[in-house]
């Protein structure tokens, strides 16, 4: 077999057999296909696209292109969760301790922030003393004490899909939802939970800017899974304006705790306790959701896993957000508010040091947005409406970007679920 070959059938449209998918990502792992040799493919699978079965072959090669968690021993109790990337979006700091409550088994494999979205692990490394880099016996330690971990991935869990999204990255190809499938279920394939549920964001703050799109990318991915033989299930759901009322790494840990604390009355829990419940499969539901939180459980698995990964004990009783500055910003006349622009709010705690353009590029954990307001809301002219949390003083100026995400109308909006949609 050729890559040339390979290439050139999916250049014409042909549909790619699981051998042939198999040897192209042997080959990126062993080097013998070159760089230049699989970008070409990546640019004939985004222009001709792939069947649903295409699709999986390349998903269960990317899985099995390094290590695998085995998770066996803890049988059908292993859950995980991915989002696709949004603003506000710190489900998985409520999601995992409230199924870890419950009795479920959570290893949680994330990532770091690129662009205008946050990553999981910059958010819990904004935290003293907290590590994500865990070695594989200290991984299942924790899991066997604790009943959760969320932990980076190590260079040898899907080391095709890191050569290949750094591809895609430089040659036109990310948004290909093929590619996309295949790289998210991969690494959720390789981290071996039984029972995984996504969030497909949508709007203006996603990656998938319409709900069609978003549809076509959940279908896939569920039906994927399932290939796999794990239970898969997906929401869609509303990424126009901010999930919380807090951006910026300390500050989304800060506003998860506040819901593990009983503050459950936000968009941020609701789409938390859906994606729970679908996580349940039938043997719970909301109530049961609701009791984990309300009991103080959730809370407490979280401080667990907190301390487990290196955190002091005490570490609940400290500020978790220790920015240089704050300053309030106020509205600049009266009405209802009927959006928060979740790019426009992104980009200002981009700006603000809270994420990052490249790669290599440092953060600033503290910095970012604390909104004051909702979609609904009824505003004075100077009511406040945010607080901004910055480290240099030059960037006081980026107060007028909030005011200007924050969208002023005469006429009170309708409120609608975040959640737009269920696929199973």
């Amino acid at each position: 077999m050729r890559i040339y070959d390979v290439i050139d059938k999916k250049r014409k449209g042909g549909e790619l057999s699981g051998e042939e998918i198999g040897f192209w990502i042997k080959g990126v792992v062993d080097k013998s296909v070159a760089d230049y040799q699989s970008a070409a493919l990546l640019m004939a699978i985004a222009i001709n696209g792939m069947t649903e079965q295409e699709t999986f072959y390349l998903t269960d090669a990317m899985a099995k292109s390094g290590d695998t968690l085995d998770l066996s021993a803890y049988g059908d109790r292993t859950v995980d969760k991915h989002s696709s990337g949004g603003v506000g979006d710190s489900t998985s700091f409520i999601v995992i301790p409230v199924m870890a409550a419950l009795g479920k088994v959570c290893a949680k494999m994330s990532g770091r922030g690129l662009g205008h979205t946050g990553g999981t692990l910059d958010k819990l490394e904004s935290i003293d003393g907290v590590t994500t880099a865990i070695d594989e016996k200290s991984f299942y330690k924790q899991l066997d004490k604790t009943g959760l971990v969320i932990a980076g991935q190590t260079k040898d869990v899907c080391p095709a899909d890191k050569i290949l999204y750094a591809l895609r990255d430089v040659t036109a190809t990310v948004e290909s939802i093929p590619l996309i499938a295949s790289s998210i279920m991969s690494k959720k394939l390789a981290a071996g939970a039984r029972n995984i549920v996504l969030d497909v964001k949508c709007g203006k703050g996603a990656f998938m800017h319409d709900l069609k799109s978003a549809e076509k990318l959940a279908r896939l991915m569920v039906d994927t899974g399932k290939k796999a033989g794990r239970k898969v299930s997906a929401l869609i759901t509303d990424m126009d304006q901010p999930l919380s009322d807090y951006i910026g790494n300390s500050l989304e840990v800060q506003g998860a705790i506040e819901v593990l604390e009983g503050k459950t009355d936000c968009p941020l829990y609701e789409v938390a306790k859906a994606l729970c419940v679908r996580l349940l499969n039938g043997e719970g539901g909301e109530e049961e959701v609701d009791e984990a939180i309300l009991s103080g459980a959730a809370l407490k698995k979280f401080k667990e896993m907190l301390i487990a990964q290196g955190a002091a004990e005490d570490v609940l009783d400290k500020p978790l957000v220790r920015a240089q500055c704050k300053i309030e910003v106020f509205a600049r006349k009266g009405g209802y508010v009927c959006g928060i622009d979740a790019m426009k709010a992104a980009e200002t705690v981009l700006l603000l040091g809270g994420g990052r353009n490249k790669k290599e590029d440092a953060i600033r954990p503290h910095v970012g947005i604390k909104f004051h307001v909702r979609k609904g809301d009824k505003i004075k002219e100077d009511d406040v409406i945010a607080t901004m949390y910055f480290d240099r003083y030059e960037d006081v100026a980026l107060a007028g970007q909030i005011c200007d995400a924050v969208e002023i109308s005469d006429k009170k909006p309708e409120i609608k679920s975040p959640v737009l949609k269920i696929i199973e």
